[in-house]
């Protein structure tokens, strides 16, 4: 299996190379980079151009890796106990199976994608080692030991939140998405924009990256943010004219809001946009 890109996403040389590098190593990819800059939706490209399927683990601050094994649910059955139900004879009954149980149990390798994982506690990437190692967990309840029948594609994405342990990292092939440069960013804009006009990326584009530019910025626009930018301009049928006019009576960008986060970064703009003005005159 090797991945070389889809037509709905832009991956860089070094990107391809570092999926195939970890799906022959049989290890997982650990991606980071900026919010925004398509590491989630990686491992769904992945999953469509090897014709796999996905499952999504999406981590959250109170996630337990034990939930991605699999989950007891002893008040259950111990109801059911109290009423008699005869479901309480099999234990299988309240046993939920997690995501990487069924990774591990299915009819072909999928692409198990477990996102953000810098989200959640700090131990959880502790208390993955051996099942993403060794590919295989005890379910002490029943006393079965999970094998994987085929050794899923497993990608792993983080914000940087927080450092992930030495002995997890080395378990893992890493990747760090570099913020695309203007040309892979106008081939980024082809694929969602096929028939935009040329000017109107142009000049979307200096603006966006005289943004990310400005020092200071508490939260600087990331590629989805410029995507969803220039499809608000589309969608107001706003010219390229008026990006291009720089005596633009306005501060900041229309339809800013698109693209800046907080009130501190659009303060910050306008105060260097009066002073810009200032100095002009």
């Amino acid at each position: 299996m090797r991945f070389e890109g889809t037509d709905r996403y832009v991956a860089t040389d070094d990107l391809r190379m570092a999926v195939n590098a970890a799906i022959t190593l049989e290890r997982p990819l650990l991606v980071k980079g900026e919010p925004g800059t398509g590491k989630t939706m990686l491992a769904e490209e992945i999953a469509e151009a090897l014709g796999k399927p996905i499952l999504r683990w999406h981590i959250k601050s109170t996630t337990k890796a034990q939930q991605g094994l699999y989950e007891y649910d002893a008040v259950s059955r111990l109801r059911d106990s109290q009423l008699g139900d005869e479901r309480v004879q099999d234990i299988n009954n309240y046993i939920k199976k997690g995501l990487l149980w069924q990774a591990f149990e299915a009819d072909e390798p999928v692409v198990l994608l477990i996102d953000e994982i810098d989200k959640a506690d700090i131990e959880f990437p502790n208390d993955l080692l051996v099942e993403l190692d060794k590919m295989e967990f005890f379910v002490y309840e029943t006393g079965q030991r999970v094998q994987a029948a085929h050794r899923p594609i497993i990608i792993i994405t983080s914000n940087n939140e927080k450092e992930l342990p030495d002995a997890f990292l080395r378990r893992c092939f890493f990747h760090y998405i570099q913020f695309p440069d203007k040309e892979t960013m106008e081939d980024i804009i082809s694929v969602h924009f096929p028939d935009i006009q040329k000017k109107l990326v142009q000049e979307a584009m200096e603006i966006f990256f005289q943004v990310r530019s400005v020092n200071g910025l508490k939260k600087k626009p990331s590629t989805s943010e410029l995507i969803d930018w220039l499809k608000l301009l589309l969608a107001d049928k706003i010219p390229a004219e008026v990006l291009q006019n720089k005596d633009n009576s306005n501060a900041i960008p229309p339809l800013y809001g698109a693209l800046l986060k907080n009130e501190q970064d659009v303060h910050m703009l306008e105060r260097l946009a009066f002073m810009a003005r200032r100095e002009s005159r």
